[in-house]
């Protein structure tokens, strides 16, 4: 039976293979968990914003030289839909998709463009964190016949304080990430491999497993 994967369905195979198992092959899912509003506002009004440049860089981009804003606003909000994003299907009908914040471009290239909240800073391993989100969506574009340059960004933005007038000024750190096509490529292998085999073992560090686990030994 083919399945549909999206990035953040992805990353549960990381975290614990067992739970992603679960969830595609018996429907069981994690329990849901509250979920802070303010990113995702942050990422609305983060695109209207840059949309309002069309293919001039924002000042917050006025370091990067060569570059413009993708102005393809038809199929930009396709490809930032989370039920459309940029699609692609195997050979045995299983649906990888991945919804982007923005691209940039150059010449012919286009580059991903990230952006995410944080209430801190950013530190030295936070960027880890999301190397296999942007490897997924250069895959999927290039699958789509685009080609990608072989680095994306990360725009971060955290609240570092507040003006005497009440608003709230945030600081950016853009970072630069290479791109690995290969690694999104054995995660999907990884992924599909995993649904076909028997029910792999808990990761050691997830907590859902190690709660039920214990539930069961106590009942």
């Amino acid at each position: 039976m083919p399945h549909k994967f999206s990035p953040s369905s992805l990353s549960l195979l990381k975290d614990c293979p067992r739970c992603f198992w679960l969830q595609f092959n018996k429907n069981i899912k994690r329990p849901d968990s509250i979920f802070p509003s303010l990113p995702s506002g942050m990422d609305k009004i983060l695109k209207a914003y840059f949309d309002s440049f069309g293919e001039k860089l924002p000042p917050v981009l006025k370091e990067l030289k060569g570059v413009t804003l993708f102005n393809n606003k038809e199929l930009l909000d396709i490809w930032r839909n989370n039920f459309k994003g940029i699609p692609w299907t195997d050979e045995a009908g299983n649906l990888f998709r991945g919804a982007v914040d923005c691209l940039l471009k150059k010449g012919n290239k286009l580059i991903v463009l990230d952006f995410k909240t944080r209430g801190f800073p950013v530190k030295e391993d936070t960027t880890e964190h999301y190397r296999d989100q942007l490897d997924i969506y250069n895959f999927l574009l290039r699958k789509n016949s685009y080609e990608t340059e072989d680095y994306s960004y990360l725009l971060f933005y955290h609240p570092e304080k507040v003006n005497k007038s009440g608003d709230v000024v945030f600081h950016t750190d853009l970072i630069k990430m290479p791109v690995n096509i290969k690694n999104a490529e054995n995660i999907f292998r990884e992924a599909i491999q995993i649904l076909k085999n028997p029910m792999p073992k808990p990761s050691e560090d997830c907590g859902f497993c190690k709660w039920v686990d214990h539930c069961q030994k106590i009942v």
